[in-house]
């Protein structure tokens, strides 16, 4: 088994290509129901109010039609940030099998059988017998629908997209609160997020424009750099923290050229690598860029990898992070302490 830096930092580098995917699909129509509709009270008094039951999604993140089951009593995840999230619902007592990359996330039960992220065990799942499989686009990673066997199984397979934006991650949140009962538990998550995010933001407008600062993101160490553009959530974060992305004129997840960062002499670099022993110390001593401003400075700063790897709702202490580390002066060097 590969150790947990070398999992994390596959989940960063198989994000960025599972980005591209627009949706999982693989999900098929849910079945037409064959039961009678209820005949109308024979009584002509009005029932008594009965507060309604929260209405399970009819279909998944991806749009594909689901039928989830009205219990739900075991649940496979094959996504991390999934795993995070159903955790962070109250539910991970329910989780019976997870993927490789999940593994060390607190609250999730030791014991269970585990599955590679990009090609899991069709037939072990099978043979899992969950009642919801969630998977998101790491698990179609260069494959099309997968999941035929445990839907003809019965399964119930939800697919949750990698989530591109902000926006995207509190609408999985709340789809994933809504598919398990738990509505009230998934609004607070969401909520508590968003009040800390907005936070965030209201100390970046107090930032003078000729205080905002430039920085390079990077997910991928040298020689292979891989970095993060406009239309991902890590560019919004930056953008939220009152900073500028050197790479903001670049769609998406995107692999870097080591003289375009030259150029662009960032006040401040960032980096989640944590497949090396030190990635701070090999960008300060990375050849040619000892004339960049953030090098020069000592401005290179780690932020916790699955914080801001995973697209959920503890992007938070990701953006706490590096606000403290792009302006400490405005958010204090012990935000995210």
């Amino acid at each position: 088994m590969k150790t947990k830096p070398d999992r994390l930092s596959l989940t960063s580098l198989l994000l960025a290509a599972a980005l591209a995917l627009s949706a999982c699909g693989g999900a098929g129509p849910a079945p037409a129901s064959s039961e009678p509709a209820a005949p109308a009270p024979a009584v002509s008094e009005p029932a008594a109010s009965q507060p309604a039951a929260p209405q399970r999604p009819t279909t998944d993140r991806s749009g594909a039609a689901v039928t989830i089951p009205e219990t739900v009593g075991s649940i496979v995840t094959l996504a991390p940030s999934l795993s995070q999230t159903v955790v962070d619902l109250g539910l991970g007592d329910r989780i019976v099998g997870y993927d490789l990359n999940s593994v060390g996330l607190e609250g999730l039960p030791a014991d269970a059988p585990t599955f590679d992220t990009v090609s899991p065990d069709i037939e072990a799942l099978v043979a899992l017998d969950p009642d919801v499989l969630l998977v998101s686009s790491l698990s179609l990673y260069d494959q099309e629908a997968p999941y035929q066997p445990l839907l003809d199984a019965g399964v119930c397979v939800l697919c949750v997209p990698t989530a591109q934006s902000i926006a995207d991650v509190g609408e999985d949140i709340t789809f994933l609160a809504a598919a398990f009962g738990e509505n009230e538990r998934g609004a607070e998550i969401v909520e508590e997020m968003s009040a800390a995010l907005g936070e965030l933001a209201a100390t970046a407008a107090t930032i003078p424009e000729e205080e905002r600062r430039s920085v390079y993101f990077e997910i991928s160490a040298a020689p292979y750099l891989y970095s993060t553009g406009s239309g991902t959530y890590l560019d919004e974060l930056i953008g939220l923290i009152g900073a500028e992305n050197i790479l903001a004129e670049t769609d998406g997840w995107c692999s870097v050229e080591a003289e375009s960062v030259v150029a662009a002499d960032p006040d401040v670099i960032l980096t989640n690598v944590n497949y090396i022993d030190d990635p701070v110390a090999e960008i300060l001593s990375r050849d040619g860029w000892a004339g960049l401003t953030a090098v020069r400075n000592g401005e290179v700063v780690y932020i916790d990898n699955m914080a801001s790897s995973l697209p959920n709702e503890n992007i938070v202490t990701a953006a706490k992070q590096m606000a403290a580390a792009v302006y400490p002066a405005y958010y204090g060097q012990d935000l995210a302490a």
